[in-house]
């Protein structure tokens, strides 16, 4: 047995859309059962996200502190921002957002993992990169608003990374997942085995 997700979707009877935010909605499907029953499922609809988990030669990974109100906590975070266009590649949108957070570019990029963030009730997709060869950017810097301006800045050792996540002191879901893939992925075979940074992601597909 391959122990792999696969793509499947039941019948949909009716659908309504009671809520339109600004980047995000709410959906309600009324979704047949495989008893035949009919129940109502309600999920946040989002449009995907990318996340840059960016290593330094000095095997630091770069973090930025932000406060996030739905939780009512600062959150030390890898950058990461929303796939505003439809078919935007999430490599582009990947170096928008390490560029546009922290100032920094990249020589090189692999993925590093693909998450739902939670499945039960948000269809967003995550891709986690890994840049490599960082570099300060040319370029001025992007103007920040909202909770932006009050970012916090830091590199920090990925075994530093490693014991807080465990320790249950760094809950970003993008930070745990991506240092532990890293971790993961030295121990199976190395960083040059990771999938190449176009690589296909059905879950939002993009034109190269």
């Amino acid at each position: 047995m391959t122990i792999k997700d696969a793509p499947e979707e039941w019948e949909i009877r009716a659908t309504e859309t009671p809520f339109v935010g600004n980047k995000t909605s709410v959906r309600t499907d009324e979704v047949v059962m495989p008893d035949g029953s009919v129940v109502r499922r309600d999920y946040q609809v989002h449009p995907g996200s990318v996340a840059v988990l960016a290593l330094d030669d000095e095997d630091r990974v770069l973090l930025i502190r932000q406060y996030r109100h739905p939780v009512r906590q600062k959150l030390w975070e890898i950058p990461a921002g929303l796939l505003d266009v439809p078919g935007e590649n999430p490599l582009h949108a990947a170096q928008r957002e390490l560029y546009e957070e922290a100032h920094v570019k990249a020589e090189d990029w692999r993925v590093l993992t693909d998450v739902y963030t939670s499945p039960g009730g948000c269809d967003e997709a995550i891709r986690i990169f890994l840049a490599r060869g960082l570099s300060e950017a040319e370029e001025e810097r992007f103007a920040v608003e909202d909770e932006e301006i009050d970012l916090e800045y830091a590199r920090v050792p990925v075994s530093e990374l490693v014991r807080g996540a465990l320790a249950g002191e760094l809950h970003n879901a993008c930070l745990v997942v991506g240092v532990l893939s890293l971790v993961a992925a030295r121990a199976s075979g190395g960083l040059d085995g990771l999938r190449a940074a176009d690589a296909e992601w059905p879950a939002r597909p993009f034109v190269a």
